[in-house]
């Protein structure tokens, strides 16, 4: 190219540049770059989160470690908090408003306290999930990892807080009569079942609350009314005889339910099967598939916009 100057000279002009009428993906792809921060595949991503699961064990060690070093009882709140919420249901619930119809005196109180336990495993595991994001946005923006590990990392964490109150739990129910049996094992894959629930639901919370902040306002109400509806101090079944049909049947297959019904089932002598929905375990499987999948994904796609302003 060419270009004549004021005093009647020639000048050349610059060639045109080869990379122009690029696009940005076309020009990272012709120099071997990369875009900082974009998504990798589903497989890449499930493999870089492999090669993070020690960071991911040590943080939910240390939060769990941090969240009662203030307090002079330190983890001992783990079991104090539960059992404390129990009590408080039993007086109010079981007492007051008589919900222990149907269900004999030395089956209830291990009943209530397992429901408790394990219906909180869920409803902490919900509100970590929220928080994962939005509350740790100076880790997430300093470093490069794959961002699932936080929701993960927190409901592993639940799950470690709800092993130590299990030693409470199995107290309990030898107190109140039931002794250990070979029943008692069920009790390991029903809650490997409600933590790849909790973990896919702590997901889909965690990429929710990153975009609105004020659902970790919201979340305790819905929380509460779940827990009310699950039966964590009464039987269903019972309380809703009276009721159509259908109303106890979506009530006892919720998640939340079933989890509970299944480790009620396996530690309490007195909770028979005539207890369960059909299919319990069936139905168990699926909702920790579901979620997990479903809460995978749906975090997965977000990936790269977590963390920007």
């Amino acid at each position: 190219m060419s270009d004549t100057t004021h005093d009647g000279g020639v000048a050349l002009g610059a060639p045109p540049s080869a990379d122009k009428g690029l696009g940005a993906a076309q020009l990272a792809a012709k120099y071997g770059l990369t875009v900082s921060g974009a998504r990798p595949g589903l497989l890449a991503y499930l493999r870089q989160l492999w090669g993070r699961r020690h960071f991911i064990l040590a943080f939910s060690r240390a939060k769990l470690t941090a969240q009662y070093s203030q307090a002079k009882l330190g983890q001992l709140w783990q079991v104090v908090t539960p059992l404390l919420n129990a009590a408080v249901y039993y007086l109010i619930f079981g007492l007051i408003l008589g919900t222990r119809e149907g269900i004999p005196h030395d089956v209830f109180v291990p009943f209530l306290v397992t429901g408790v336990f394990v219906f909180t495993f869920t409803q902490s595991s919900v509100m970590a999930g929220v928080r994962s994001i939005s509350g740790n946005l100076g880790l997430v923006r300093a470093l490069h990892f794959p961002r699932a590990s936080l929701p993960i990392s927190f409901s592993l964490q639940q799950l470690q807080q709800l092993l130590f109150s299990m030693i409470v739990l199995v107290a309990v129910a030898i107190i109140f009569g039931s002794y250990p049996s070979p029943s008692w094992l069920l009790v390991i894959p029903a809650l490997i079942l409600q933590f790849f629930f909790n973990t896919g639901l702590a997901l889909v919370m965690a990429r929710l609350g990153s975009k609105t902040p004020d659902l970790a306002q919201l979340m305790p109400f819905i929380t509460r009314t779940w827990m009310y509806a699950s039966g964590v101090m009464f039987s269903i079944p019972v309380m809703l005889k009276d009721k159509p049909a259908w109303i106890a049947d979506v009530l006892q297959y919720n998640p939340a339910a079933i989890y509970m019904d299944l480790v009620r089932f396996a530690l309490i002598d007195g909770y028979g099967s005539e207890n369960l929905p059909d299919h319990v375990w069936a139905a168990g499987l699926a909702w920790a598939v579901l979620l997990a999948v479903v809460g995978f994904v749906y975090f997965w796609k977000a990936e790269e916009r977590y963390g920007r302003g």
